[in-house]
């Protein structure tokens, strides 16, 4: 689950870091009284107004706005509340912003970037910060690797001092600012911990031109599975920022994932399903979802995954790739008959049934009267669905 700046920024309070604070409104009636509160309550008259979504590369799309003054405020926060933001992460669709926070101004020195995350390759999480703050760490990792710093921290022991230190010496920073970052690399690092985050990013983290080090933005992503033990952050989620047909799946209890391509996808399990997706690749297709209908499904599970992968105008084509073990394909194939009669289906459709009671499922698909396409096997069902979406 991902949160929004603000929402980051408020867990990063919480655990003692120095943050660019504000407020934030999501009506334009309240923007002027919002604008004043930050300007009294932090003594400045001048803010930064910053739009939020989920999405980094807000700044470069025109979502965030230095404003010198109160009327400079204004007329930002009017144009960025209910602008479509357009950034690298959005894709060109973009994504409507529906709130927008206001924030106190620093005088800035120099920006900086952390971010800690699991390296599954070693099995411990890494630390990382770089002196380029304000970029993309992928760009910095290709054009100027020798730029980041790395530590590599193993969750039982969880992260020493020398590590926080070792970090700090690569950023170069004043003697005072120094010990600033150390002790927001401790508190930084507990966070993720504690709050079982996949993510924890801040870019940029800045050098004042007074010395202090300041978290100036958040970017916190959660792990789902444990969101059971952190109800208050369940409770920030904000279900407008994500795809509408993947809240709808997670309703009927299915794992879906929209991509770019045009093979819809229905398979049962996860690594089955990346499986499929791989050799639809390899067979010339673009997988257009993920979608795990899951060990128990049943003819209405079936019909609302075949709803939701046609709710994609790109997709041309669907395959069902069932392996039954708990699941049986008898079930699945009387859900594929269903869906397809009920719901009209105007793209062509292959199925690959193997496992507990295929034959039953092969002589019910036979005998319904739907078109549907038989395959045997994965690679010829995926070479029969990627030819069907070319041709359709």
């Amino acid at each position: 689950m991902k949160i929004h700046e603000y929402q980051g920024k408020q867990i990063f309070a919480k655990a003692g870091m120095p943050v660019q604070d504000g407020y934030v409104f999501d009506k334009i009636e309240d923007a002027e009284t919002t604008i004043k509160r930050v300007q009294e309550d932090f003594n400045t008259e001048d803010v930064v107004v910053k739009a939020q979504i989920h999405a980094g590369g807000r700044g470069k799309g025109g979502g965030v706005k230095y404003s010198p003054n109160f009327d400079s405020a204004l007329e930002n926060a009017k144009n960025i509340l209910g602008m479509n933001l357009v950034t690298h992460q959005t894709g060109e669709k973009g994504q409507l912003v529906r709130k927008v926070y206001v924030t106190e101004a620093f005088d800035i020195a120099e920006e900086f970037y952390a971010a800690i995350t699991l390296d599954r390759g070693k099995g411990m999480d890494v630390f990382m910060v770089s002196s380029e703050g304000g970029v993309e760490i992928e760009k910095v990792a290709t054009e100027t690797p020798e730029k980041i710093v790395k530590v590599w921290i193993d969750p039982l022991l969880g992260m020493k001092s020398f590590q926080a230190r070792k970090l700090a010496y690569g950023l170069v920073l004043p003697k005072e600012a120094f010990k600033s970052a150390v002790k927001i690399f401790m508190q930084m690092y507990q966070t993720y911990q504690q709050i079982d985050a996949t993510i924890v990013e801040v870019n940029p983290l800045i050098l004042t031109t007074d010395d202090k080090v300041v978290v100036l933005d958040a970017k916190v992503n959660l792990d789902d599975n444990a969101l059971f033990r952190h109800p208050d952050i369940a409770e920030m989620r904000d279900l407008n920022e994500e795809d509408p047909n993947e809240v709808e799946a997670a309703e009927y209890n299915l794992n879906y994932i929209k991509l770019d391509g045009n093979v819809g996808c229905m398979v049962n399990g996860a690594g089955l399903a990346m499986a499929t997706m791989d050799i639809i690749k390899l067979a010339g297709g673009d997988p257009a979802n993920f979608l795990d209908v899951g060990g128990t499904a049943s003819a209405e599970t079936v019909k609302n995954g075949f709803r939701i992968i046609l709710s994609d105008e790109n997709v041309k084509a669907v395959l069902i790739n069932i392996f039954g073990g708990i699941v049986r394909c008898d079930r699945v194939a009387n859900g594929v008959v269903q869906a397809v009669k009920e719901l009209g289906l105007k793209v062509p459709v292959v199925v690959r049934l193997e496992g507990t009671n295929a034959k039953e499922a092969q002589v019910i698909l036979a005998e319904s009267g739907v078109s549907i396409i038989p395959a045997v096997g994965m690679k010829e069902a995926a070479q029969k669905v990627v030819k069907a979406a070319l041709s359709a």
